[in-house]
């Protein structure tokens, strides 16, 4: 049984604020994205759909003159850093597993080189799966953050994953470990 479900990270009013934001439809393709790719590569895959769910709820609005500024984001965004630390306290409040909050939050910190001086991060498996995720739904210019998706149709998603994770989780596969950084 896990402490935090999908469900409950998407019902808080907190994600809603901040997964609205940076695109409700792209944080649960991520998810989906991420459970597949953790079962491929045997990875938790619980984690791994918060991690997706949870990998842009640090964005901030970057707009100049009334209009988002893409440019202006690229050049100043580090919105993985800012979400790792919401994920994180968002997932103690609910009641995560300290370790498997940390392991999650790690992988949205590592979700995407954008911030960060150089390439050459070596990253855990889990936080190259929650990438691999991301870069399966971007679209050029930002414009996977601009899809919509209604509420009902989201929670039914959301329910929806959960289900396939518990299912997985149930029949012993990969799950329910957590991959920390080495």
């Amino acid at each position: 049984m896990r402490d935090v479900t999908l469900l409950d990270i998407f019902e808080h009013h907190i994600a809603q604020k901040y997964l609205k934001r940076s695109g409700m439809a792209h944080a649960i393709a991520v998810a989906y994205h991420a459970f597949h790719l953790a079962r491929e590569h045997k990875v938790d895959v619980d984690m791994a759909a918060k991690a997706g769910f949870l990998h842009d709820i640090g964005h901030f609005t970057w707009y100049r003159n009334g209009k988002w500024d893409y440019e202006l984001y690229r050049k100043n965004d580090i919105h993985p850093i800012k979400g790792a630390e919401r994920a994180h306290k968002l997932l103690i409040r609910l009641g995560e597993n300290p370790v498997q909050a940390k392991a999650t939050s790690l992988a949205i910190l590592f979700h995407t080189d954008s911030f960060l001086p150089s390439n050459d991060i070596v990253r855990t498996p889990l936080q190259q799966v929650v990438k691999w995720a991301d870069e399966k739904d971007e679209e050029e210019g930002g414009k996977h953050h601009y899809r919509k998706i209604e509420h009902e149709r989201a929670k039914k998603s959301i329910i929806r994953l959960d289900k396939m994770i518990d299912e997985k989780l149930m029949n012993g596969e990969i799950g329910g470990g957590t991959q920390l950084p080495s």
